[in-house]
């Protein structure tokens, strides 16, 4: 297992911990060290949640590898069951204990403890943390659901929201209000608020919406074939998604679509003199494939972005994304090294990127906007208020969510601009604090020259390059989201010409030559 700073996804354990702690009545026994014991730093951290996850762990130490710890395991499901009274329970190892090859699922088979008991068996060392979540659900779903009566009136299943999710608390009431506009009421939401006895009734509804294929795929595959329920291939995230959403569960429920769509305020913003800043932005796409995909036509399609770029880290969906990044013609980045997505981040110079906490880090970094599209994230993407993704409102929240990084990176940009006019100098007060203000002295340093002299005292070595003060100066002009890439350019094309003091005619001859 390769060891990171960052990673996207957790070991897969930590996937059925995040099923385990959205539903209630359902207790997760882990066969773990003590090292592996950080369910309630994720959960209620991160997550702000205001209850611990639902799991206990075994949490054998070194001295007990040499004696029974098996016998262990036993003790904390059996202790876990008297303390917690749950009406399922599932058992699982964590990726230390795996190691050692206890085999808790073939023990959890012996004992009886008049509930159901599901073994997860999740290759920590070839799966992960999407994987987790999409197996764990699709035992529990397999274990408990059966073909059932419909209800009388037209119904569905929520299927994928779990905890740890990126806005699955909003999303759930934003579909739920869309289904209800046509008629259409919701059986079960799972595994996201849903009990073990609540997965036993999923069979009464006529069909399920696929909310999160990451999460839950594999349980609407195995509904539909044992339980007769067909299941939605479109995420409403977007506008047009939202509206193809729309009439493709009108078709599988039979009924008329119904789209009131008065909530949207994009349309009208796009219609403004404001919006034309914003087209043909290049812009960068990261994270889970579902939210890429997604917001991929969101950016070129409704917000006139062109799209530079698009990758994912979950390699169950490679497929998928590479099949759309041939549709944007761009090249699409599997990986799970957030230091390859850095590189390419660098090399493409998007003057946006829509990533995970990750690559808002990396946006940091390079001095280009970020807007956080898909988990992982961090505790600022769980927000108090109501902010979905998907559904009309969700498109709202997106628009925001896209436009604000731009609009305030160019506020930046201007005040850059300005920084040598008299409001806007470093020793000027506040706008709004006109008394203040400082004047700069009458007897302050006159500015330096602009001559064409090195910047740094010493000599160049040989193969170095020095900008010259005045071309440093022409060079902060150019926007910070671009500036990365016209400095680099600049170098580049200095040393092909065997230039080693950079002026401002080197830097505009770059910009010729690269224009070409």
């Amino acid at each position: 297992m390769k060891l990171t700073v960052w990673t996207y996804e957790g070991p897969p354990h930590v996937g059925a911990m995040r099923v385990a702690t959205g539903m209630k009545g359902l207790h997760y026994v882990l066969h773990a060290p003590q090292g592996d014991t950080y369910a309630d730093l994720l959960f209620t951290m991160i997550e702000r949640r205001n209850h611990r996850p639902p799991v206990s762990y075994t949490t054998f130490q070194a001295r007990d590898l040499g004696a029974d710890t098996a016998n262990l395991f036993k003790t904390a499901l059996h202790d876990a069951h008297e303390r917690f009274q749950p009406q399922a329970m599932i058992v699982g190892s964590s990726c230390t204990a795996e190691l050692i090859q206890d085999d808790p699922e073939g023990m959890a088979a012996t004992v009886d403890l008049g509930i159901p008991i599901i073994p997860l068996e999740l290759p920590s060392y070839q799966r992960k943390e999407n994987f987790g979540t999409d197996e764990t659900f699709f035992q529990i779903v397999k274990r408990l659901a059966r073909p059932m009566d419909r209800t009388a009136h037209v119904s569905a299943n929520l299927i994928g929201p779990t905890g740890l999710g990126f806005r699955h608390r909003d999303d759930i009431v934003e579909v739920t209000a869309l289904l209800e506009e046509m008629g259409i009421s919701v059986n079960v939401v799972a595994p996201m608020g849903a009990t073990p006895a609540d997965i036993t009734q999923m069979g009464q509804a006529h069909f399920n919406v696929l909310m999160y294929p990451e999460h839950a795929e594999a349980a609407a595959r195995w509904m539909e074939r044992n339980l007769g329920q067909p299941y939605t291939k479109t995420v409403p995230i977007g506008v047009g998604a939202t509206r193809d959403f729309i009439n493709e569960v009108a078709q599988i429920a039979g009924v008329e679509p119904k789209a009131d769509d008065s909530r949207l305020r994009m349309p009208w913003y796009s219609q403004s003199v404001d919006s034309t800043y914003l087209t043909g932005k290049r812009v960068f796409l990261f994270g889970d494939a579902t939210h890429v995909k997604c917001m991929a036509r969101m950016a070129r399609d409704e917000m006139g972005f062109e799209v530079v770029g698009l990758g994912c880290y979950n390699r169950e969906f490679a497929r998928d994304i590479r099949a759309l990044a041939k549709e944007y013609g761009v090249e699409a980045l599997i990986t799970d090294d957030y230091l390859e997505v850095e590189k390419t981040i660098e090399d493409l110079a998007p003057e946006m990127i829509l990533g995970t906490q990750m690559e808002r880090h990396i946006g940091k970094r390079l001095g280009i906007p970020c807007a956080v599209i898909s988990a992982p994230v961090h505790v600022q993407d769980f927000p108090a208020r109501y902010s979905p993704v998907m559904g009309w409102e969700g498109a709202n929240v997106i628009f925001d969510t896209l436009v604000h990084p731009l609009v305030m990176g160019l506020e930046e940009h201007l005040l850059h601009m300005f920084r040598e006019d008299f409001e806007f100098h470093d020793e000027a007060g506040a706008s709004h604090h006109g008394g203040a203000a400082k004047l700069r002295a009458v007897d302050a340093p006159a500015p330096e020259p602009q001559t064409d002299q090195p910047a740094a005292a010493q000599a160049p070595a040989e193969g170095d390059i020095v900008w010259l003060s005045c071309a440093e100066k022409e060079l902060k002009k150019i926007p910070f989201f671009v500036r990365g890439k016209a400095k680099r350019n600049t170098e580049k094309f200095a040393l092909e010409k065997g230039v080693h003091e950079i002026s401002v005619e080197t830097l505009y001859e770059a910009k010729a030559h690269y224009a070409r």
